[in-house]
């Protein structure tokens, strides 16, 4: 008989309480991190990560926090594993499952991630599907947290596609218990299922709406991996979705920014906007470190 093994698919796998248990043991391996003190209470565990799509924060950040850990990381492409030769899915969950000790996969269609962690015996993290990108959320909280104090309560604005990111934030609304105004071109709203079930959340109709009052403004790319080759349409239908400083001047006065990149300067930022002083994204996007090691450390522990 399968044991029951924890799952990272989606914000909702986890209790509010674990979730924000792993955002304060992330600055927690931060400030230990900061100070030169090792840390290694995954010594002799390996982790796979399958990567369909192109990465660069989340398969560096997993590959350091393994090493930092005192762990293993393998990474695997699946043009280069029996997945390209057209193994099931869940043949290799099988397989996998008694070779690591974890595994993470970023998938183009979050059915195969469901799939392969329902046929797996070990732990299962998204590492991005088109539907979720829930590790991004936990460094964007603890950002927020470290910057800000506690995102309760607070108002949270989201401008742009409503596709994996936003998807996010909605279900973080719900777990960690903020407004959240969203702001999308009509046909590029999120999925109803999952704003219809999160009474934080509301979609708006304008950025300048979204935004007012904000204490966080979120956006993400226009044309997100897998869509590119929709790139020219998007940009026509996203015009006036632009996030730059006179859009932030709507939001509160300590209102600070994040972008999950790569982000295309000119589309859905301006810019300059990277660089403005309540822009956050260089500490988001190092944070991605630190909650993905608390993410280790509470899956495996």
């Amino acid at each position: 008989m399968q044991m029951s093994v924890k799952n990272f698919l989606s914000l909702m796998d986890f209790s509010r309480g674990d979730l924000e248990q792993i955002i304060e043991r992330a600055s927690e391996l931060k400030r230990l991190h900061e100070s030169g003190i090792q840390h290694r209470p995954l010594d002799g565990k390996t982790m796979a990560m399958i990567f369909e799509l192109k990465s660069t924060r989340t398969r560096v950040a997993f590959e350091t926090g393994m090493h930092q850990l005192g762990g293993h990381a393998i990474f695997l492409r699946p043009d280069e594993t029996q997945l390209g030769r057209g193994e099931p899915i869940e043949d290799t969950a099988h397989v996998l499952s008694s070779l690591v000790d974890i595994v993470m996969l970023r998938v183009r269609d979050h059915t195969d991630i469901s799939r392969f962690a329902a046929a797996s015996s070990v732990p299962v993290i998204n590492g991005m599907s088109d539907r979720f990108h829930p590790c991004q959320l936990l460094a964007d909280m603890q950002t927020f947290v470290e910057k800000r104090g506690s995102i309760r309560d607070q108002s949270v604005a989201f401008i742009g596609d409503g596709y994996n990111m936003c998807n996010s934030y909605i279900l973080a609304s719900s777990q960690f218990d903020f407004d959240l105004a969203i702001s999308t071109p009509t046909e590029f709203r999120p999925d109803e299922d999952i704003i219809d079930d999160n009474n934080r959340a509301r979609w708006v109709a304008t950025p300048e709406e979204a935004v007012s009052g904000a204490n966080l403004v979120v956006t993400d790319v226009w044309s997100s991996m897998g869509r590119e080759n929709e790139r020219s349409e998007r940009r026509e239908a996203f015009r006036g979705f632009q996030v730059n400083a006179d859009l932030l001047d709507n939001a509160d006065a300590n209102a600070l920014f994040m972008h999950c990149l790569p982000a295309h300067r000119g589309e859905e930022i301006s810019d300059d906007l990277l660089d403005d002083p309540r822009s956050v994204v260089w500490e988001e996007a190092g944070n991605r470190l630190h909650s993905q090691k608390a993410l280790l450390e509470f899956m495996l522990g």
